[in-house]
């Protein structure tokens, strides 16, 4: 080998491997770090994104259905791979650092780039014409829809597409006859299981929510019994209502309603003003009302409900093919959340 050789074979293997897909996406968005010092996965940035949107790494197990300890080890070793501190651990869970609220939104991005790449690589034949009778409840409609419609729509846009909202008794009773193909609802509340297939997709659970600055934001743990005799404020939307009611006749000293509602943002508004407080599925929470103040959110210890999101459709009955690729979407929107 001359010595020119000898040059070429030496700056080969100095060479840096080209990064993945995934790294160059990153780096294009203006990341934090360089690419070369990256090796996280997709799964980690589920995680990651899990456990800021739940608050806590129990919150983010239960929303993922894993143990605890693949959280932390997943959020632990991204943290490794970038080189930042990406949550501080408070003892009531987590809170995003400075860079690790950067990076939720670059993880979140990067998440819906590559969920939309899989959607672009579907054979031309799925892009059939046709048309799909969607059911939804109301609390699912506001919160958990948009992002499944969105992904089915770019997916099939020539499918033409007729969305029934209303009460889970009364889709029930539509899914039955025939009037529509498959609907997004509560499913802990489903009655005819025996005419009616039931996917459960998502699991949210109860939460406290109060007005920042309040007393029991203090606490690390808040028990059921340290809300009797206080205010709250009642969601009256879906199943929600009844959930509430046997939670509070199941206490020994019931909490006083201040306010009844089944607008989820005047709960927010009377929450964050301090009017009372509220007890609503992880879901719907956001730390903002509308007014612009702050509503924080704590895990209350005992045995609250839960809230079931998934599908619904007719047992036996034969799916066309729009049903059929809208459950496969909303299977992959809601078991990512």
């Amino acid at each position: 080998m001359n010595p020119r050789q000898s040059e070429l074979c030496n700056n080969a293997l100095r060479k840096p491997a080209a990064p993945g897909p995934v790294i160059r996406l990153l780096v294009a968005r203006g990341a934090l770090v360089s690419y070369h010092r990256m090796a996280f996965t997709l799964r980690q940035l589920q995680f990651f994104v899990a456990a800021a949107e739940q608050g806590s790494v129990s919150g983010a197990a239960r929303a993922l259905s894993i143990s605890q300890s693949s959280v932390t080890e997943a959020i632990q070793s991204l943290e490794n791979d970038l080189g930042v501190r990406l949550f501080d651990r408070l003892a009531r869970g987590l809170q995003l650092t400075h860079r690790g609220n950067l990076f939720l939104r670059h993880a979140r991005q990067i998440l819906a780039d590559v969920a939309n790449a899989r959607q672009a690589f579907r054979d031309e034949a799925e892009q059939e014409a046709g048309r799909l009778a969607l059911g939804v409840t109301t609390l699912v409609a506001g919160y958990v829809l948009s992002d499944i419609l969105s992904r089915y729509r770019r997916a099939h846009p020539r499918v033409d597409l007729n969305v029934t909202e209303d009460s889970g008794e009364y889709l029930e009773h539509l899914l039955i006859g025939g009037e529509l193909d498959v609907a997004v609802m509560l499913t802990s509340s489903i009655r005819d299981r025996m005419a009616l297939h039931v996917e459960t997709l998502m699991v949210s659970p109860y939460r406290l929510w109060l007005p920042l600055g309040h007393s029991l934001g203090q606490a690390e743990s808040i028990s059921l019994e340290q809300l009797s005799g206080a205010p709250l404020i009642q969601l009256m939307v879906d199943e929600i209502e009844g959930s509430m009611r046997a939670l509070m006749d199941a206490m020994q000293v019931r909490p006083r309603i201040a306010f009844r509602t089944r607008s989820v943002e005047a709960v927010r508004s009377l929450v964050a003003t301090g009017a009372g407080l509220a007890i609503l599925p992880g879901m719907v929470y956001r730390p903002w009302s509308l007014e612009g103040d702050r509503i924080d959110i704590r895990d209350v210890s005992g045995d609250l409900p839960t809230v079931q999101v998934g599908l619904v459709w007719r047992r036996g009955a034969p799916l066309s093919s729009p049903a059929r690729n809208f459950i496969k979407a909303a299977q992959a929107g809601l078991s990512g959340r």
